[in-house]
């Protein structure tokens, strides 16, 4: 991750958060967020794409990537969703547009329908929205995360990189994969990814599932068409709980569209961008 780095420091109430805000200094800003167990590294392409017209934020989540990792943190979606809410105030943005992929999804939802974070659209990218969700590895894990935290560094390092790359339907650059494993290779890392798993509550996202009609942005849901982890059937009924939103499908890719088809993934974007000014 030696080309990615977030050069900002906010300390929220659950640990230290990395950040960063790249482009110009006025204009429509973007915010971005990633999922889970990734970082903002996910959207380093896209991020510098958009950095051209927009002033765009991105930020790695307490218990993620560049962020403070500690035994105890909590990492839930609960406290993800406040901690962002939190940040939004910090950086006095109000109603940037906001892109989610993955656990960021709900994050971003929690915190506009239950926090009163302002947005001016909302792009949701394969996210964790609709019950029910969690790949069976992520299930398996979270049942038995006392059993997982106690494998050999070399066998956490190797299910890791094969769960990282399940994420993708053509596969990961090798470089790509160890870029997204790191932060979770070392022995804090590695109790810190298996405690995000223990974390994983479905209660988070059911909370706010009844609230969807009641957002009233514009939202775009896009989806790679061959997501194993969430399948593409969620996109249709997502699309059809939010008001007005419009559904891309994306094809030949798989959960981590960012990495199949960033042009793709670029183009629907710039598109939602151009649609809500």
């Amino acid at each position: 991750m030696t080309d990615w780095k977030l050069t900002k420091t906010y300390r929220s109430r659950v640990g230290e958060v990395r950040w960063d805000r790249l482009g110009p200094e006025h204009g429509d800003p973007v915010v971005l967020l990633h999922g889970t167990p990734f970082s903002s590294f996910v959207w380093r392409g896209i991020a510098r794409a958009l950095s051209h017209r927009h002033p765009v934020y991105v930020w790695d989540m307490p218990g993620y990537g560049a962020s403070e990792q500690y035994e105890g943190q909590d990492v839930s979606l609960g406290a993800q969703g406040q901690v962002f809410a939190e940040l939004m105030g910090h950086w006095g943005l109000d109603a940037p547009a906001v892109v989610a992929h993955d656990f960021g999804g709900a994050v971003a939802l929690r915190a506009h329908l239950l926090h009163g974070v302002r947005y001016g659209g909302l792009a949701l990218v394969d996210p964790v929205a609709l019950a029910p969700w969690g790949s069976p590895f992520f299930r398996l894990v979270g049942r038995h995360t006392d059993v997982f935290e106690q494998l050999p560094p070399a066998l956490h390092a190797a299910l890791l990189r094969e769960y990282l790359s399940s994420a993708s339907s053509p596969g990961l650059h090798p470089a790509t994969a160890g870029a997204l494993a790191s932060p979770w290779l070392t022995e804090v890392g590695q109790a810190a990814f298996y405690r995000q798993i223990a974390q994983a509550d479905q209660r988070f996202t059911d909370e706010v599932q009844p609230l969807y009609p009641k957002v009233a942005v514009p939202v775009m849901v896009c989806w790679g068409e061959d997501d194993t982890w969430i399948p593409v059937a969620k996109a249709h009924e997502l699309a059809d709980a939010l008001p007005g939103a419009r559904l891309r499908i994306i094809p030949g890719s798989g959960h981590l569209v960012q990495e199949d088809a960033p042009a793709e993934l670029l183009a629907a974007l710039w598109e939602f961008l151009h649609d809500m000014n």
